[in-house]
């Protein structure tokens, strides 16, 4: 059965999810227990337990749709995927969740055709959640850390804005840095530096509190997806660095995905080339 990916149902389900890991998620903040991964990456009970909320949520919400999720990959569970299918991050930022830092996240999107269309992200910590439907629209609500959400939450809607033609705000990784996007930065001629350690920079993207995200070290999919459609959805832009187009679902390069440059002014990528 096609999905409705403007069904207002449909995003209030998947927010629902969201906001559901986010409360487990919190349950393990005080005292996170961690561990290593095979990569030398760190994990969590906290990411596996919002991941098997999810997985579950999924489950109902979209029956037989395949699901990539970051730890269920990291253990060797890759499903066949189709035209439609999610990626999951249950706990974006897990390096900022055990430094006690609050703006790890939990991501959702739903992938059609290689491209995301639908994406959730949630930071657990302050209840705030940003959603975005390509084609329909982005917006803004609160969930209160903790609690369930309710669809009477109020959304409100956010777009991007134009670059200003001096003064942009870049957003970049803590966690990741790397010389190719610092250099890429110090081009772009006053430009004010904002770091973050998950996917919230594309949320400032997409409500128009900073302008760029270069990231010229390749990320994984399920950790840029949701910022994708969402930053879509509010009228921005991902432009792959070689010049290609964007495409989901790379089993093969285990769902690496390539460096890219996010804008909020799709224009502005033309006035500033890597």
């Amino acid at each position: 059965m096609p999905i409705d990916l403007n069904s207002e149902p449909l995003l209030d389900a998947l927010t629902a999810a969201a906001a559901r890991a986010a409360q487990a998620i919190l349950g393990f903040a005080a005292a996170p227990v961690v561990r290593l991964k095979m990569d030398g990456s760190p994990v969590t009970a906290a990411d596996e337990a919002a991941e098997a909320l999810i997985l579950e949520d999924l489950a109902r919400i979209l029956p037989g749709v395949p699901v990539i999720s970051e730890e269920a990959v990291s253990r060797g569970h890759i499903p066949m995927l189709g035209d439609t299918f999610v990626l999951v991050d249950p706990l974006d930022g897990t390096r900022e969740f055990i430094a006690g830092r609050p703006e790890y996240t939990v991501n959702i999107a739903v992938v059609v055709n290689g491209l995301p269309m639908v994406g959730i992200i949630t930071t657990p910590s302050d209840g705030v959640t940003w959603r975005g439907v390509v084609g329909r629209g982005a917006d803004r609500l609160i969930v209160p850390p903790g609690e369930a959400f309710d669809n009477r939450v109020r959304a409100l809607p956010i777009h991007a804005r134009r670059a200003p033609a001096e003064g942009l705000v870049a957003a970049l990784s803590r966690s990741y840095p790397d010389p190719a996007t610092n250099a890429f930065v110090d081009r772009l001629a006053g430009a004010t530096r904002r770091t973050c350690g998950s996917s919230v920079k594309f949320c400032w993207l997409a409500e128009g509190t900073a302008d760029v995200y270069p990231r010229l070290a390749p990320p994984n999919e399920w950790d840029i997806a949701a910022g994708h459609a969402i930053l879509a959805a509010a009228g921005g832009a991902m432009i792959r660095t070689d010049g290609e187009a964007f495409r989901y679902g790379a089993a093969e390069r285990k769902f690496r995905a390539p460096a890219f440059i996010a804008w909020g002014d799709p224009e502005a990528a033309a006035r500033y080339r890597v």
